[in-house]
């Protein structure tokens, strides 16, 4: 953080977007799994932050924490258990921040379906999903109204972060909800 702080001239915003969602249902995983899902998910955006709050507190900067309506406004979804558990911890975790730190504007993120964009754009966050459980687990998905045709495109999720890191000290934006908006729904 020291050196991306001396190469930029100082850090005044910070973006966490990793995540990790094993497909597995609750009853197959294992410690490792746990660990892998929240090592990623919850304790790498709370290290990450406490390695940056020195420059974002000096700054008054902004960080912004991607999360999932699965966590936020849905009920879980099946084969995902770990994932949305995780997710759930860390909008704890950004409440938190903003608790303690509070001249430093924390921002969960509520992303709703995307898949990504292309190349360093593309998600991984299936690619290592098994594909015949993943199949299984999809009409549940359907059925729920969890994943229909509408997908968020990668460019909006980016030009809405863009545009809330733009906000300085005095703006406080606890929460964004970017989800697709129902073309067919609309006409």
């Amino acid at each position: 953080m020291e050196e991306a702080s001396s190469e930029l001239g100082g850090i005044d915003s910070l973006v966490y977007c990793a995540g990790v969602g094993i497909l597995r249902p609750l009853a197959e995983l294992d410690a490792a799994d746990w660990r892998r899902t929240f090592d990623t998910n919850v304790v790498g955006a709370a290290l990450v932050t406490k390695a940056a709050l020195p420059h974002l507190t000096a700054s008054n900067g902004t960080v912004a924490y991607l999360s999932s309506i699965s966590a936020s406004f849905t009920d879980p979804w099946p084969g995902l258990g770990a994932y949305v558990v995780s997710k759930a911890a860390l909008d704890k975790l950004i409440e938190a921040w903003r608790a303690e730190h509070g001249s430093v504007g924390f921002t969960r993120v509520v992303v709703g379906n995307c898949v990504g964009g292309e190349g360093a754009s593309a998600t991984s966050l299936t690619a290592e999903w098994d594909q015949d459980l993943a199949a299984r687990f999809y009409p549940a998905w359907m059925a729920k109204g969890y994943v229909n045709s509408d997908f968020l495109d990668v460019d909006e999720i980016v030009r809405v972060i863009a545009n809330l890191l733009e906000n300085r000290a005095g703006t406080s934006i606890p929460s964004i909800t970017i989800t697709a908006r129902s073309i067919a729904a609309s006409s």
